[in-house]
Order: C-alpha cells, then sequence, then structure tokens
C-alpha cells in the first residue's frame, strides 16, 4: 500500500501545547462498550467499539460510531482542546462525516470532501461560540462493494487503523501513518513534541486527507483507535488480544485495558470491523428449491412425452365386420 504524499502544511494552532496541569489519575475508569452485525446476502461483517474516558478528566473526549445507520462506514474521532469542547468537536465530526456518507454509494473523493467539509462546517462552529480552539483527529473506513471485501480507509492526525489477518501469529499491520510533526518533516511549534499530531480536522488544516484503498478476506479484520490505545500497545499486543475467544466488544475492552496497564491515562478508543463468512444456506435453499422442480418438471415431460411415443408406436386396428347371419 502506498501512503499518500505528505503537504508541507503546518497546523495553524497546536491545541496541544494548550496543556493544563495534570490532576491526580482516577485508579479504574469505566469501559462502554457495544457490537452488532450488519450486511446483507452478498456479505456480513461483525462490528464492536469499546470506549474509556480518561482518568485524569471528567469528559470522553473520543466519540466513535453508534452502529445506527446502515451504511458501513465506521469513524473514531479524539477530541483535542480539552474538556467539553474537545467532545463536542469530536462527536460533531462524527455525525457530520455519517450525514455525508450514509447516503448512497461514496468513493475516495466522497471521503475526501467530506473531511474538508466537516474541518469548514467544524471551524465555523466553533468561531461562532467562542474564542478558544478545538479540533479533532479521526480515521474511518467505509465498505465500497456489496461483498464488503473492499474498504476505503482515511485519516487525519494520530488515529490509527490496523489490519488483522487470519493467521494465529500475524502482528496487526498498520495501514495508516500518523500525520505528526515529525512525519511531516514540520517543526514542532514551541512547546510541543515531534510526535504532535500536525493535522486535524477543525482548525483549518487539513489540506488533502489521507485516503487509501484495501481488502478484506473473510476473518480479517479492520480495527481504528485513538492514542490512548496505540502508544501504549504493540502491534503484536493489538493482534493477540484481537483474536481472543471473547466477544469482539469484550477483546475491544480488553485491549483497552492492556492500555491501561501501561500506563494510558488519556482517553481510549478502539472500533473493530470483522468480516464475516458469506452465508450460503438461503442460496442453498433456493439451489434446492429450484432443484426439486427442475427434476420435477423433467420428470413430468419424460412422462408426457413416454405415453405420447407409446402412443404413436402402438399399431392401429381397424374394426371388422360382424357377420349376423345364421346357418340354414
Amino acid at each position: 500500500m502506498s501512503f499518500p504524499t505528505p503537504r508541507n502544511l503546518v497546523t495553524p494552532t497546536d491545541i496541544r501545547t494548550q496543556r493544563a496541569a495534570p490532576r491526580p489519575a482516577r485508579t479504574k475508569s469505566i469501559i462502554a462498550t457495544r457490537e452488532a452485525t450488519l450486511g446483507s446476502r452478498l456479505g456480513r461483517i461483525d462490528v464492536a467499539v469499546a470506549s474509556s474516558c480518561g482518568t485524569r478528566h471528567d469528559v470522553n473526549e473520543d466519540a466513535y460510531s453508534t452502529f445506527d445507520g446502515g451504511a458501513p462506514v465506521f469513524v473514531v474521532a479524539d477530541g483535542v482542546g480539552g474538556g467539553a469542547l474537545a467532545s463536542r468537536v469530536s462527536r460533531e465530526l462524527v455525525a457530520r462525516l455519517h450525514g455525508q456518507l450514509d447516503v448512497g454509494e461514496r468513493d475516495a473523493e466522497d471521503i475526501r470532501d467530506a473531511l474538508l467539509d466537516a474541518d469548514d462546517e467544524i471551524s465555523r462552529t466553533i468561531a461562532s461560540h467562542t474564542d478558544a480552539s478545538g479540533a479533532a483527529t479521526v480515521a474511518l473506513c467505509s465498505a465500497i462493494d456489496p461483498a464488503l471485501s473492499r474498504w476505503l480507509i482515511a485519516w487525519v492526525g494520530d488515529c490509527r487503523i490496523y489490519r488483522i489477518g487470519i493467521g494465529k501469529t500475524e502482528e496487526a499491520q498498520l495501514l495508516s501513518r500518523d500525520d505528526t510533526y515529525r512525519n511531516m518533516d514540520e517543526p514542532a511549534p514551541a512547546g510541543g513534541s515531534p510526535d504532535d499530531p500536525a493535522r486535524m480536522v477543525g482548525n483549518g488544516a487539513v489540506d488533502d486527507p489521507n485516503v487509501c484503498e484495501t481488502t478484506l478476506a473473510p476473518g480479517e479484520m479492520l480495527v481504528l483507535c485513538s492514542d490512548g490505545v496505540h502508544k501504549h500497545a504493540t502491534a503484536g499486543e493489538i493482534a493477540r488480544l484481537m483474536r481472543e475467544p471473547h466477544s469482539l466488544a469484550r477483546r475491544c475492552g480488553r485491549l483497552i485495558e492492556r492500555a491501561r496497564a501501561d500506563g494510558s491515562h488519556d482517553d481510549a478508543t478502539v472500533l473493530v470491523v470483522r468480516r464475516g463468512k458469506r452465508d450460503w444456506s438461503p442460496i442453498a435453499r433456493m439451489l434446492i428449491v429450484g432443484g426439486t422442480a427442475a427434476v420435477l418438471a423433467g420428470t413430468l415431460g419424460w412422462m408426457i412425452s413416454g405415453y405420447s411415443a407409446a402412443d404413436a408406436a402402438a399399431p392401429s386396428v381397424s374394426p371388422q365386420p360382424v357377420s349376423t347371419e345364421t346357418q340354414p
């Protein structure tokens, strides 16, 4: 997979340099989960998400798809800027992307346009309510064929997308590339880190969103996660935990628990999409019914043609007159 060429565009306002003094961490945070199965006769996917508020603040600034829509579009957003504003931005971003992408078919340009439109609209919304800065990083995936085997992935910032194969020992394959100052070959602003995101949606810094195409075989998974997860779990750990014999929602929760055990105090969100095996039962029933009907029709046709042939082959017998004369 080839990555898009980074553009030389410096983030106007680096929100993550506006850090408040850390508050004491809570010993435990609640992990919210949900899961669903979506699809049709041509394809099926199992989806699940788990999210947990950071242990040093009271509002979860991550947002994610809730599986209420029928379109195979899934989003994870990580709000930055702090508190209610960051939470509002991430939720508005997820809602705007679904509002624009859930209707009809979609291609790479549609996804780019949706991200650029969201950047403009959210920037205007924030400016109309406050002078404070707010933005979000984001990762999304969208199926583009009826069999749910071809997917477009997109991201801005440092939310990540992994693919997990069906091999038991394979590590998770990182499909995205963080839009950090280091990776963009740009200097970090004063007080910032080279590993801070240089691109975010909502502050007018999105020039060319990253969009790529990938494929999913039956049983393979796409994992979308915020940096509160991937900074505290290796690709091998992600793959191992997502292959455990639990429900998908429980696997996502276990991955967040692993990040917490490694010291993550940030908001943490994991969303997984697993392509299911095709359900052949409806097709099998159709074939059985169709085959039975064909056999019956063939048998009936053979019987009718057999009777007709027999009738045609039988010799015709002319009636003979019967004498009524009596002998003298």
